[in-house]
């Protein structure tokens, strides 16, 4: 046997369809990984964010005073 056949059936070739496979899979990867990181890497993440609207909230309804909501802030930067 010779060619593509010289291993048997089972060789890497796959066509085009199997390009477009690897493709896709690595995009996803590092789609994910870029979500992942620049999720967990920032300093400042949702959280902090959330935690500040809700200050704000509470400032405006006068829950808290300006000294309450100025620690507040202090401490989430």
């Amino acid at each position: 046997m010779t060619g593509s056949w010289m291993m048997g059936p089972w060789t890497m070739g796959g066509g085009w369809w199997m390009a477009l496979v690897w493709i896709g899979f690595w995009a996803l990867v590092i789609v994910g990984a870029y979500l992942l990181i620049s999720g967990y890497m920032t300093p400042r993440g949702r959280g902090y964010d959330r935690a500040l609207e809700i200050a704000k909230e509470r400032f405006a309804r006068g829950e808290i005073t300006l000294e309450e909501f100025e620690r507040i802030k202090k401490k989430l930067s």
